[in-house]
């Protein structure tokens, strides 16, 4: 079968198309033929160290869907022939791995496309919002770089929960093609000087929960953001800052949450915990069509080269999926 491996340094970033064996399932995994998966800006980030040790090489994508065509000895849930979703190593790929306690079944109105676009962001955004953030309807939530895969992904969620969302991104084209989605403020800018226009959108009220998908360079100014006893989740930092200014005084008399949403550090077990929760809290609204997956771009197969491109000059909003070869 054909997979994409890729190795990563602090100078380059290569990609590789390999012939290799079909995977066997292990007791609990299922073996899919993929048709769909889709980029994630992590994936592709030096700093975020989900490629081992640099210059190591390893087959890369990690979340899709596809059809079951075999499953392991002690699978219960799923058999060949179901269309399943959720997070997988090695996606990009014909054939790929998928533990079943990570596995969902696709919605039947959900399109390959889509159905590769929902598990890792709106888990991520699961985690952010409701299992971290606590959010309440009627909260105010603030999205830093709200066009990104994980920023539609929590603006949509937020709205299906009964919030009020902020976004920013330095692009007023993106935030006008959000407004269709429920965004209710948009701030254009792309530099750390929005607090000020959240307090006045909010009344003074401020941030219930930021999400910070851009990294250290808007660290302090969310904190300017924020309301009293808001959260602040950090999901990523695609402007390579890891160091921020932390204003003490902010966090202790506003009684401030700051955590972080990763997954590079957790087991298995810790990864698929929140699954059955997501399946039946979320899954029913992109099933009924209150949500639906936003894709930016589809690619076919041999073109993972250009997917990788658009994700990295930022020029997308939403997903960005990859088509696999077509079934034989």
């Amino acid at each position: 079968m054909q997979s994409y491996w890729m190795q990563m340094s602090d100078a380059a970033t290569l990609l590789e198309l390999r012939e290799v064996a079909v995977p066997q399932p292990g007791p609990q995994q299922l073996l899919l033929r993929m048709h769909t998966a889709s980029l994630n800006r992590g994936e592709f980030v030096a700093g975020h160290g989900l490629h081992g040790a640099a210059g190591s090489w390893k087959a890369i994508g990690g979340e899709g869907a596809g059809e079951v065509v075999a499953v392991g000895a002690e699978v219960t849930r799923f058999r060949p022939g179901d269309r399943v979703m959720g997070r997988c190593a090695g996606a990009f790929a014909e054939f790929a791995l998928m533990e079943e306690a990570e596995a969902m079944a696709v919605p039947s109105g959900l399109s390959w496309d889509e159905a590769a676009s929902v598990a890792l962001t709106f888990l991520v955004s699961y985690d952010m919002l409701v299992l971290q953030g606590r959010l309440d309807a009627g909260d105010w939530v603030l999205i830093n770089g709200v066009s990104s895969g994980v920023g539609v992904a929590s603006l949509q969620l937020a709205k299906a929960l009964g919030a009020k969302v902020i976004g920013t991104s330095g692009s007023a084209d993106k935030l006008a093609s959000l407004q269709p989605l429920g965004l209710d403020v948009a701030i254009c800018t792309r530099a750390p000087d929005f607090a000020a226009a959240v307090m006045e959108a909010t009344q003074q009220h401020g941030a219930d929960l930021v999400v910070n998908t851009v990294g250290g360079t808007v660290f302090a100014e969310n904190i300017r953001a924020m309301a009293f006893e808001g959260r602040l989740a950090t999901v990523g930092y695609v402007d390579g800052v890891v160091h921020a200014e932390l204003d003490l005084a902010a966090l202790h008399a506003k009684r401030l949450t700051v955590f972080g949403v990763s997954n590079k550090l957790r087991s298995k077990a810790q990864r698929a915990a929140a699954v059955p929760a997501f399946v039946a809290e979320v899954l029913p609204h992109i099933a009924a069509g209150r949500i639906r997956p936003r894709i930016d771009r589809v690619f076919e197969f041999a073109r993972l080269e250009e997917a990788k491109a658009r994700m990295e000059s930022g020029g997308h909003v939403g997903k960005i999926v990859l088509r696999m070869p077509a079934a034989a």
